[in-house]
Formats: structure tokens, sequence, C-alpha cells
């Protein structure tokens, strides 16, 4: 294993000074190479698909693994989005002259080798693959064991795409082997080759990885998501929004796992919206000034509860007397992922934007945008929330850092 994980770190340092050698539009093209692969290995990849699916023990996982016919075309418009952007290397972010003639200048450049850890989402190989490139990174990618042969036919298509345009193939390097301890030697002996880390998957992945990692580590525990439903909410908008943002897709990091209702409009608006997600088949979690007007008949919601990220058709729900009170619940348990109200009322909506510590803070809209392909990044490596950048969805740009040029005219100090 040291062996084997010591050669694709080698690989990777001689892959990045290749591809810091190669031209954008070369970079770029490795994209469109892709996309087309894609649909003419479209059979195949299904076929690898199935193989997974077939095996995979834990049920709750086959939504994030499935890839049909339609997947793929979402991904292929995934890529084309990216590789519309413009080069985001060598671009000049800032510049100004001091008094003793000196021109500075802080310019975009690659991070270098970045270590993504992944579960069972496949199209996670494809994102970040295309990110990285574009971006002018290495990537070595450790995909979960549960959607193995999809995640390899997918990098083996990239390194294709790489090759066919002159890149070092290594630039995309998927580990094919299962054990487990390759994690834990991606996080403690490979600080020589990798830059950054970061872990997709769940709390005990991420956990993990924050917890023993010798590198830096971009990621996010969990998305404890909230919304907060202000007495100036519009009731229709409240209604649809709160259905969207739990029920839509309830194992995504951006679903809603909590509702804080205004005591105000627990009656107008909150029986309501409770109704329509019972009507969903959502199961409801409630406090005991709720579940009064449902006759107690539902379950009352323990401390836990507001602790707990579902990833199921499963919801709490709590009474608050103001957007203060609101905004301390987030800060008490909140996971700084995204956290929305539903509100008319400006000084009370700039309050809860401001107030929460959130890495996305929503006005009227679902949770669900949480997503950096909705954010128009085309894709995403995954969403941090951590309170150093990047923060949110990381995309092109989030995957870049800078160096400062210094010009001169044979200025010296005293």
């Amino acid at each position: 294993m040291k062996k084997y994980l010591s050669s694709i770190g080698i690989n990777s340092k001689v892959a990045f000074k290749s591809l810091s050698n190669s031209s954008y539009k070369k970079r770029n093209n490795v994209l469109r190479s892709y996309i087309k692969l894609l649909s003419k290995n479209k059979k195949k990849i299904i076929k690898e698909n199935i193989k997974d699916i077939k095996t995979c023990k834990r049920k709750e996982l086959i939504d994030r693994l499935i890839i049909d016919e339609n997947k793929i075309e979402n991904i292929r418009s995934s890529i084309n989005e990216i590789y519309k952007f413009k080069n985001p290397i060598g671009r000049v972010i800032e510049k100004w002259k001091r008094p003793n003639g000196l021109l500075i200048k802080k310019v975009s450049t690659p991070i270098g080798i970045i270590g993504i850890i992944y579960e069972s989402r496949p199209n996670v190989t494809c994102d970040v693959s295309s990110l990285c490139i574009k971006s002018g990174n290495v990537a070595i990618l450790r995909g979960g064991s549960e959607s193995f042969n999809s995640n390899k036919i997918l990098a083996n298509l990239f390194k294709e795409s790489l090759k066919i345009n002159g890149i070092d193939k290594n630039c995309i390097q998927f580990i094919e082997k299962k054990n487990r301890k390759i994690i834990d030697y991606l996080l403690s002996n490979m600080s020589d080759y990798i830059d950054v880390i970061v872990p997709r998957g769940g709390k005990n992945l991420v956990e993990k990885v924050q917890k023993f990692s010798k590198v830096h580590v971009i990621g996010h525990l969990e998305g404890l998501c909230h919304i907060y439903i202000d007495k100036s909410a519009d009731f229709k908008t409240a209604e649809k929004v709160v259905v969207n943002a739990k029920m839509r897709r309830t194992s995504i990091c951006g679903a809603l796992e909590t509702l804080l209702i205004n005591e105000k409009v627990l009656k107008t608006h909150g029986v309501k919206i409770i109704n329509s997600l019972l009507e969903k088949g959502c199961e409801v979690r409630v406090d005991n000034r709720i579940n009064k007007f449902f006759k107690n008949q539902l379950k009352n919601a323990t401390a836990l509860d507001w602790k707990t990220e579902y990833l199921d058709a499963k919801i709490s729900i709590k009474t608050v007397k103001n957007v203060d009170e609101a905004v301390k619940h987030v800060l008490k348990y909140g996971t700084m992922h995204t956290d929305g109200i539903i509100c008319n009322n400006a000084k009370t909506a700039k309050y809860f934007l401001n107030g929460v510590n959130s890495s996305i803070a929503m006005l009227n809209v679902s949770t669900q945008f949480a997503d950096g392909g909705e954010f128009g990044f085309g894709g995403e490596v995954g969403i941090s929330t951590n309170t150093m950048p990047p923060r949110g969805p990381v995309g092109l740009n989030q995957l870049i850092s800078y160096k400062y040029e210094v010009l001169g005219k044979g200025q010296i100090r005293n």
C-alpha cells in the first residue's frame, strides 16, 4: 500500500509540472473530449453502474448511486458549463503602485494537488476532474467502494481525454484499491504530495478527515439546514418553499432538517404547512405547543432532534417567539451549512441573514439551491462550512490560490 500510494504521489508531482506548462486551450479541450467520450460510452457506463447498484448493501445510497441516460446528460451539461468559463489562472485579482514606484500584482495560481475522498456519488468523479483540470490542479480520487465500478470507468475516460490532448494522464488518478487503510495513509503520510484534502460523504468520514489529516481540509461535517418562518411571511411562499426544501430530495446536504415557526403564524401558516408535509409522506416531530393543534397525535421532538441531520423524509419543527430566538437556535444547533428565512420585512430579513453564521444564508428560497451547479459554478468539489475561505460551494474560482508579483526598476530598501 505504501509503495502504491507513494507512486501515485510521485506521479501527481510530475503531472502537475506537466499541467503547469500546458496551455489553457489544451486544458479546456480535455473537457470537450470528455463530454464526447461520456456520450460515446454511455452503455458501458450504465453497465458498470448496474454492477454497483446490485452489490450495494445500503439502500439509502441507491438514489445517489444511480447513473442512467438522463444523469449522464446532466453530467455532460454540467461539464459544458465549466468548459465555457474563462481561464481562472493567471488572472490579476488586484494591483497597486507603491510610493517608491513598486508595482504589486495579486495573481491567481493553482492550489496544486488535491485529494478527494468521497462516497456514493459517481458524478463527483466527473465534476472534480473537470474543475481541477480547468483550474490547473491535479487530483487524486478515492471514491467509495459502493460506487467503485462507476468511478473507475468515469476516471479512466477522463484519463483518455487527457491523453487525446497530449496532457499527462496522471493529472487525474483514481485509487483502485479498496483497502480501508488507504484513507488513513492518505491523511497521515501523503503531506509531501497532497496540498488540500476535500472529504465528501457522511459525518463519520468528514469528522475522521478533519481530525487526522496533516494537510488543510475543505469540508463540512453535516448539512443541518434550518428555515425560519417569520410573522411577516406570505403563506403560499412559505408552504411551497418548505415542502420543496424538505421533500424534493431528502438525501442531499441542502435538504431542510429543522423548521422554526414564529408563534404568531403558528395557526395560520404552521398547521397548514405541517399538514402539507404529512400529505407528502414526511414524518414530523414537533414541540408540545404545536402538538396541541394535532391532539398530541404527532411525535414529540426531543433535544436530540434539534441536532439531527435526518437525510430522510423526517423533519423537526419548533415554535419560536421572534427572529432573535430563531437566530439563537440556528447558532446553537446549526452546522454553518445553509439556513434560510421566509419573510416580507426587510429589517427582519437583514437581522437573520447577518445573524446566522451559515456559509449560505437564504431569503425566501428553498435550501435545495445550496449547490454549485445552481450557483452557476457548473459543478462543485463540495460545500465548505469552514470559517476560513473557501466557504459554501467550492467551484472553479474557489480552487485557486494566488501569489504576489512585485515589479520594480532597481529599487533597494533603506
